[in-house]
């Protein structure tokens, strides 16, 4: 970072602090988000009602590649009045060889051989992570009773200046989310979530950078980074994303798929 960048920056977050001093956190939160919300498209974001990005997923397990694959994700929202209002395919393959359908309350992987049940902690990962997404709760969780937002002021975070502002829920969520000053788009969040297998919080960090128009004047990252206590765990490097709309078939099972028996289950009939 240059000195006359790093001049510039510093000089957004010291006007900000004097702005904030007239300012209650809440208040400070509400502008800051109203802005984002602005940033994002507006009305054409929160009603948005699907977008489909393509490109290429990686996962990781140890900080090292374990998985890459072309992917397609269609993600298509709901009406209001349901308590999850996303549901997602994903087309995974050169030529979509599989298909995850994931719901609020079911989730299939579909390959050449069938249909297979998502396993139940997946599906609940599933529903954990749009619960958290900042994204979602911008689209689709702001009418919600008993959320709150706060603000901790401005920063300069990896090199950008920035307002920081925390989401909270009625179930005791809650989203720290760093949102650009100048463009006001979101461009980090930290969730901490609880892990039952070492009975400990860990922090979960997600990256959003390269914003481009997705249609209608909705802004939409085309690259996400995600990290567990600072290890890679997920990346995705999207060539386009488009709003779109698209039929409620796309995400349900096809008519007359065989359906696969659990692995697990299998294992266990043989013993």
């Amino acid at each position: 970072m240059t000195r006359r960048r790093f001049a510039a920056a510093a000089g957004l977050v010291l006007a900000s602090s004097v702005r904030g001093m007239a300012e209650t956190q809440q208040e400070r939160a509400k502008r800051v988000i109203d802005k984002c919300l602005d940033a994002l498209g507006g009305d054409a974001f929160r009603q948005m009602p699907g977008h489909l990005q393509i490109g290429s997923a990686y996962s990781f397990y140890n900080d090292e590649i374990s998985g890459l694959s072309p992917a397609k994700i269609y993600t298509k929202y709901l009406e209001p009045g349901q308590p999850f209002r996303e549901v997602q395919c994903q087309l995974l393959g050169k030529n979509d060889e599989e298909k995850v359908i994931l719901t609020a309350t079911e989730g299939w992987d579909i390959t050449y051989r069938g249909a297979e049940a998502v396993p139940a902690d997946r599906l609940e990962r599933f529903r954990e992570n749009l619960l958290t997404d900042i994204f979602y709760i911008l689209r689709a969780r702001m009418d919600e009773p008993d959320n709150s937002w706060f603000s901790r002021g401005a920063d300069v975070v990896e090199n950008q200046p920035v307002e920081i502002v925390d989401f909270f829920d009625a179930d005791r969520r809650s989203v720290t989310v760093w949102i650009h000053s100048s463009t006001w788009l979101p461009v980090r969040q930290l969730v901490k979530r609880w892990d039952p297998q070492i009975k400990d919080r860990r922090d979960e960090i997600t990256r959003f950078t390269k914003f481009a128009d997705a249609g209608n004047g909705v802004m939409w990252p085309h690259t996400v980074w995600r990290e567990r206590d600072g290890e890679k765990t997920f990346q995705l490097f999207a060539d386009s994303a488009k709003v779109g709309v698209y039929p409620d078939s796309m995400f349900k099972l096809p008519p007359g798929v065989k359906m696969v028996e659990k692995k697990r289950a299998v294992e266990k009939k043989k013993k």
